[in-house]
């Protein structure tokens, strides 16, 4: 059954204007967050230092958040703050959370609209309107000898002949003969289509069978098929499931549609180019209150729009800010409609069950413990420590720094960040900032090392190196032979 997509998160980043005013004072610092701070020399060092960071403004903001978030966890695993907490774990795994919960939601609705009594189903098979029907296809390359050709046609002829046999099981004939990787495993069933559906040669044939009828052998574009209308008895079930599949993706459309029109959702213009411009910088969007829609009862804004984007897969950013602008309105409208699903969702009263919380809490602690062995520090650690917290805290920041050291500058570790909303999660409060004139500044520091490196490299990989062992003589002979007048 089709789901809708979901995530939200409710968040209120830190990053006030005081702390950016204090920065003019500071062009020595990119950034800062939990008491710590990430200097432009060490930002630099990190991205200069690594060879698949492309130095590029984005990508060093890109670099500092993940310094500032690797910073915040650390120091708050040194405080002894419990990263298992109910309310954290909900937080740092709202899109599952949200997306769990729809689906709850979802099944209600699904259920009270989408099912068929025994005589809808009956009802609807006699009707005829959509059909539903089996196949064994014995499949031709295109463009294949006439032999081979051939010789297809008289294994399909073959297959028709058991097929036609009192008693004969077309369900196990399929499975066995069909070369339909679609259809094979569920004994040449393809579904319940209306007419069209299928390419010509086999549709005008398919609609011609009455129940429990079957055909003679049919040459199409992809071979020679066997098609059978299977009767009511026989397909009951496999028909009442293929239509309520096709109710509840139509009652899917239908529902948000009719909620943005009851809601009178519409998109502001301009807001393809705020989408362009959230994406070069998210995390500075995520406290924008720029409108991008509107609905009755509510507003979507850039900083909705850039909590949404943190649940996307950074590799599919660059396709989505390249859209033109009409794609960015539909998928404005598309992440609007959304928010007024999972409005929807809270209004119902929709929990989680045992069972979800489970599952995130699986997930939760997967994170977690993939974090702490890549630090090599955990609770019990800070836990079994006799320091003070200013201590315990140094040592997660020595922990951090040769971590990112390892991943950046010597390329001998695998990263992994930290988790996006886990990450959004814990900064409420930390004072994290990103300082721009300070990354621009650990830019070109940056290039000046990348290109010392890069002029090292060449220097050091030019040239003949010397052959082992002594230099080579002329033979005695030929010595001779060159002394003589």
């Amino acid at each position: 059954m089709r789901r809708w997509g979901l995530v939200v998160v409710m968040l209120a980043l830190a990053g006030c204007n005081a702390l950016r005013d204090a920065f003019s004072a500071h062009p020595q610092v990119a950034g800062t967050a939990a008491g710590q701070t990430l200097t432009v020399t060490r930002l630099a060092d990190l991205a200069g230092r690594a060879k698949k960071v492309p130095l590029r403004p984005e990508a060093l903001t890109g670099l500092t958040t993940i310094y500032l978030d690797y910073a915040v966890f650390a120091v708050e695993l040194a405080r002894g703050r419990n990263m298992a907490d109910s309310t954290l774990v909900l937080q740092a795994n709202w899109p599952n959370v949200a997306q769990v919960r729809w689906e709850h939601y979802h099944d209600q609705l699904v259920t009270a609209r989408s099912s068929l009594t025994g005589g809808q189903t009956d009802s609807a098979f006699r009707a005829g309107d959509v059909r539903l029907f089996q196949h064994i296809l014995i499949s031709v390359s295109p463009g294949s000898a006439p032999k081979v050709e051939q010789d297809k046609k008289q294994r399909a002829e073959g297959v028709l002949r058991q097929a036609t046999q009192h008693g004969a099981n077309f369900v196990q004939l399929a499975r066995r003969y069909s070369e339909d990787p679609g259809s094979k495993s569920r004994g040449g069933y393809l579904g319940t289509v209306g007419r069209g559906r299928f390419v010509p040669a086999f549709d005008s044939v398919a609609w011609q069978l009455a129940p429990g009828g079957m055909s003679g052998v049919v040459r199409s574009p992809f071979g020679f098929h066997i098609i059978r209308r299977p009767p009511l008895e026989e397909a009951r079930d496999s028909f009442r499931a293929d239509l309520e599949t096709a109710m509840a993706a139509r009652f899917d459309s239908a529902y948000v549609e009719g909620l943005a029109t009851q809601r009178n959702l519409k998109v502001e213009s301009g807001a393809a180019a705020l989408v362009r411009q959230t994406i070069q910088d998210i995390g500075a969007a995520v406290d924008d209150t720029r409108k991008l829609a509107t609905y009755r009862g509510g507003t979507f804004r850039v900083g909705e729009l850039a909590r949404w984007l943190y649940a996307i897969d950074p590799r599919d950013l660059n396709g989505i800010a390249a859209a033109n602008e009409t794609q960015l309105t539909d998928f404005v409208r598309h992440l609007a409609q959304r928010e007024l699903l999972l409005r929807e969702v809270d209004s119902a009263g929709v929990r989680l069950t045992p069972e979800d919380w489970r599952g995130l809490r699986t997930q939760h602690d997967s994170a977690l413990t993939i974090l702490e062995n890549l630090l090599a520090m955990s609770p019990q650690l800070f836990k079994d420590s006799a320091a003070a917290e200013p201590a315990r805290i140094e040592l997660a920041m020595k922990r951090v720094n040769d971590y990112l050291g390892r991943v950046f500058e010597q390329g001998a570790a695998q990263f992994f960040p930290v988790p996006p909303f886990l990450a959004l999660a814990l900064r409420p409060g930390q004072h994290w900032s990103v300082n721009g004139a300070g990354v621009s500044e650990a830019l070109e520091r940056a290039q000046a090392i990348r290109a010392q490196l890069d002029s090292t490299t060449r220097r050091s990989g030019t040239g003949l190196k010397p052959a082992p062992g002594p230099a080579p003589t002329p033979p005695a002979d030929s010595a001779k032979r060159k002394a003589a007048p």
